[in-house]
């Protein structure tokens, strides 16, 4: 793996080097000696799709960065109906400081690789440097705006403006070393129909009638159902109504 070298590596851990989540994720608050201490105590996997990482009302012990993959959020009803209410990926921070339980359900999209961590460990860390506490309040912040731009799309753009929002979503967030803006882009899909439709509010019908007149309409290009090809972001965007 090439190390990056737009952040000076000098005593910074080899674990750490080329990771996202220290270019553009949380840990680009801590310097060196921090992140020495963050590693000692870190560990990497890989998780298959359909893994749980995060239960709705479970103790919180950890806490992870998303180095690859796409992590599914959803919140349950008491009678079991669950609802998609978000997407995470690298190199999103996964986990609720200063909370005991968790508030909501985290499951691995696709195959997903994280590196964890202690609740203790990085509340210390944020106790011990502002730089942190405030990355992870940027964040939060990042995340009320994505979800009140979602709310928009929801409840005011048409069926064809969502199913063209979720795609322009994915092919600017799933892989954090492209170039949001590069052309052609491509990507599996991270969601089966159903969970498109859950997430936009929309039938497993009207997903598919979208999906193919984009693809008609040569807006996309997709293969083995899954595989999806995006010629020109900004063709794609306009047919977002952004």
């Amino acid at each position: 793996m090439t190390v990056r070298q737009d952040v000076h590596s000098a005593g910074i851990p080899v674990l750490c080097q080329s990771c996202e989540a220290r270019h553009r994720g949380i840990c680009g608050a801590l310097d060196p000696d921090q992140l020495v201490g963050l590693a000692k105590t870190s560990s990497t996997h890989t998780v298959e799709p359909g893994s749980e990482l995060m239960g709705d009302a479970e103790t919180v012990d950890s806490y992870s960065n998303v180095l690859s993959g796409v992590v599914k959020l959803t919140k349950s009803l008491s009678d079991g109906r669950q609802q998609i209410v978000g997407l995470q990926f690298a190199p999103d921070f996964l986990g609720r400081p200063f909370k005991v339980e968790s508030v909501i359900n985290a499951e691995a999209a696709t195959a997903v690789s994280l590196c964890s961590f202690p609740r203790a460990s990085v509340e210390r860390m944020m106790r011990e440097s502002p730089d942190l506490e405030h990355r992870l309040f940027k964040q939060t912040l990042n995340e009320l705006d994505d979800a009140r731009d979602w709310m928009v799309t929801l409840g005011r753009k048409t069926a064809a403006e969502k199913v063209a929002s979720f795609l322009l979503m994915i092919a600017r967030n799933i892989d954090p070393t492209l170039d949001p803006n590069t052309n052609p882009t491509s990507f599996e899909l991270p969601l089966t129909r159903a969970d498109i439709a859950d997430f936009l509010g929309l039938t497993i019908e009207t997903v598919s009638r979208q999906l193919t007149r984009l693809r008609t309409d040569g807006v996309i290009r997709i293969d083995n159902n899954r595989h999806v090809t995006v010629d020109s972001l900004a063709r794609l965007a306009s047919r977002s109504g952004a």
